[in-house]
């Protein structure tokens, strides 16, 4: 039997990097876009392995995983490896491809609300669903208005990071970061 500590350092981890990654995208608005290709691209890639892990865990533990989750996962992978191997046509291609990275881990969080209210109780639930909300809206905004994305992804990112940060940080605490 394995000893567990009780407390899920993954997520606090992934908060703590993307509460620092939105305060230097407010802080350095003109060079974080040159910024944003490579660590975006990481962060995308560690995200979609969060998600599939937990679509791994939870089928182990259930003997069914929420397939969103994988499918968000596979994408936000595939997302960050393409704007890590080539971030010049990252620049580019980031009015497209960040919108879709926001939907598709704000659709995965919203599908797995359910576990987090078992799990957490309302609070926590309250708390993820309106910042999936958010981040559902800011991507559709993002893109059907991709001039919008390239303008402000400084600080639409910068937002949506912190309150992402802080998600993961609660998670982090809560009995879902343990499990």
């Amino acid at each position: 039997m394995r000893n567990r500590s009780g407390f899920g350092w993954l997520e606090l981890v992934i908060g703590i990097v993307l509460i620092v990654l939105g305060i230097f995208t407010f802080v350095n608005p003109g060079t974080a876009l040159t910024g944003f290709v490579v660590v975006y691209g990481a962060i995308a890639v560690v995200m979609g392995i969060a998600d599939i892990m937990l679509y791994v865990r939870t089928e182990r533990y259930t003997g069914f995983g929420p397939v969103v989750s994988l499918i968000a996962g596979i994408l936000s992978v595939m997302s960050g490896v393409m704007l890590l191997i080539y971030p010049d046509a990252g620049k580019f291609v980031l009015s497209l491809l960040f919108p879709i990275w926001f939907i598709a881990h704000c659709i995965s969080r919203l599908f797995q609300l359910h576990l987090i209210r078992i799990t957490t109780g309302s609070g926590i639930y309250y708390f993820t669903m309106i910042v999936s909300i958010i981040g559902l809206i800011l991507g559709f905004m993002m893109l059907f208005r991709p001039v919008l994305t390239l303008l402000s992804a400084s600080y639409i990112a910068g937002i949506y990071l912190i309150l992402l940060g802080i998600d993961g940080i609660v998670m982090a605490f809560s009995s879902v970061g343990s499990r």
